[in-house]
């Protein structure tokens, strides 16, 4: 697998990005403002701030492909997340997780296993990927694992 954050990225206000100006680890979540999972922002947003200083950056990245559940402009989106959650990190441009259209970046982490040993689509909004400061998936979490869960913040605790 390539070095992920090599991958190009367009954050979400359109501006160009580059994860490798990320020293550290990423969490990569795909995101929905419209999911029964959405409140898991608020644990994104305590990973976030609780290790930003170790050199953490979550990453979000909005999508549309479950239900609908992302259904906003890029405004939209970028509103609902601070005035709602607080979210102070970097979120993507809204894009295809699966399928036809999945984004680059999804291609790659998509091959990573999760407990189990399963590889493959991603299942629901908010599944999370840690990624190391290397660029390689190191660990991936299926939507309902809650971002505060035991198992993921020991597995943050183990790439910082």
């Amino acid at each position: 697998m390539s070095n992920l954050k090599d991958i190009p990225v367009t954050a979400l206000d359109g501006s160009t990005l580059s994860l490798a100006d990320f020293s550290g680890p990423l969490l990569v979540v795909n995101v929905a403002s419209k999911c029964g999972l959405t409140p898991q922002y608020t644990g994104l947003e305590e990973i976030a701030s609780t290790y930003r200083d170790r050199g953490l950056t979550v990453v979000g990245v909005p999508c549309n492909q479950f239900m609908g559940q992302e259904p906003g402009t890029a405004e939209e989106i970028a509103t609902f997340c601070s005035t709602t959650y607080g979210v102070s990190f970097p979120l993507l441009e809204k894009s295809d997780v699966k399928g036809d259209d999945q984004h680059p970046l999804f291609q790659e982490l998509t091959k990573a296993t999760d407990a189990d040993g399963e590889a493959g689509d991603v299942q629901w909004n908010f599944e999370k990927f840690l990624v190391d400061s290397d660029g390689r998936v190191v660990n991936r979490f299926r939507p309902r694992t809650e971002p505060t869960a035991p198992e993921v913040i020991s597995a943050i605790e183990s790439v910082l």
